[in-house]
């Protein structure tokens, strides 16, 4: 080649290069300036099977990028062969077009609390999760009531109803139902331990049954120092062969409770109503905490057999039918 033709081809090559530098520079600086900065942040939800050029057109018709065609070029060059995940993101023109990029590869999508108090019912969570926006409520206990699946979690019942453990979640909102009740599930085989399935063994208690039982004592007393109290109230009775006469129970069994419970309702035959039928319901009737499930498995040592309410939140706990007629008299006759 002669002298001049490596001159040309010197120049060619070197005008190669500084183009590319200039490229790589150009992308390198478009992916760290934001559109506008300081712009509030708004929720972008990206679908199932979405491609980077459709992801790109939403985000730029939502002003959240300019030039989708460089945001496109970000995700060739930076994206390492990753996909952009589903779900609901909490964008912001104001963050750097590589910020986005990265919050859509690595799936940060937006998490929604759900917050399940000690002693809901699958009914009232199914509800929680809905206002959540997690799933709807009809889902949710269509997945709950699936014995198969309640099976494939090591639960022998009709349904999840007590092995939804209270606590406070975060999900995304395309978890879908399933995923929501495993992950409660996993939280209550958690914390009931292999020590607790021993001493439910050693007391002559299936699992299921301890649960129905944590289930009553967490719908009887919100106060955590008279769990173990009450606990020992049914103790005692199951041991004696006496009916629970539990109020709790009786409610469960009835369909669209009106908050007004009667003599009627006590006479009720149901599988719940525990004034009828001797023993153990055939199932939990809330979703107990960890310290009712504690108080079913280590009540306290007493003589007990009665409690009545004594309107205050707390209870008066008595021995014989004569003491416990006192009680009532004092604090529920009276009161009327």
């Amino acid at each position: 080649m002669s002298r001049a033709g490596k001159s040309a081809a010197a120049a060619v090559a070197a005008f190669i290069v500084i183009g590319t530098a200039a490229a790589w520079w150009s992308l390198v600086l478009y992916g760290k300036s934001p559109a506008r900065p300081g712009a509030p942040a708004c929720v972008v939800v990206i679908g199932r099977g979405v491609g980077i050029s459709a992801v790109s057109g939403v985000l730029h018709s939502r002003g959240i990028i300019r030039h989708p065609f460089m945001f496109r070029l970000l995700y060739a060059v930076f994206g390492d062969g990753r996909t952009v995940k589903a779900g609901e993101y909490m964008l912001s023109a104001g963050m750097s077009p590589s910020a986005i990029l990265e919050k859509l590869l690595k799936g940060d999508v937006v998490l929604h609390r759900l917050t399940v108090p000690e002693g809901y019912t699958m009914r009232q969570i199914a509800e929680l999760a809905e206002r959540a926006g997690l799933c709807g409520k009809d889902a949710f206990l269509c997945a709950a009531t699936d014995r198969a699946f309640a099976a494939r979690m090591g639960i022998d019942a009709d349904s999840f109803e007590g092995y939804l453990f209270p606590d406070t979640y975060y999900f995304p909102a395309s978890i879908g139902p399933e995923k929501i009740i495993e992950t409660m599930v996993g939280r209550f085989w958690a914390v009931f331990s292999d020590k607790w399935k021993k001493r439910a063994a050693m007391m002559g208690l299936t699992i299921h049954q301890v649960v129905t039982l944590a289930s009553i004592i967490e719908k009887e007393t919100a106060s955590g120092s008279e769990r173990p109290l009450i606990s020992s109230v049914f103790h005692n009775r199951l041991a004696r062969g006496m009916r629970l006469e539990s109020d709790p129970t009786v409610i469960y069994g009835i369909q669209d409770f009106n908050g007004n419970l009667t003599r009627d309702d006590l006479r009720r035959r149901t599988p719940y109503n525990t004034y009828r039928v001797k023993g153990l319901p055939p199932g939990p009737i809330a979703n107990p905490g960890r310290d009712a499930l504690h108080a079913a498995l280590y009540p306290a040592s007493t003589g007990y057999l009665y409690f009545v309410s004594r309107n205050d939140g707390t209870h008066q706990f008595s021995a014989t039918l004569e003491e416990h007629s006192r009680a009532v008299r004092k604090y529920q006759l009276h009161r009327q």
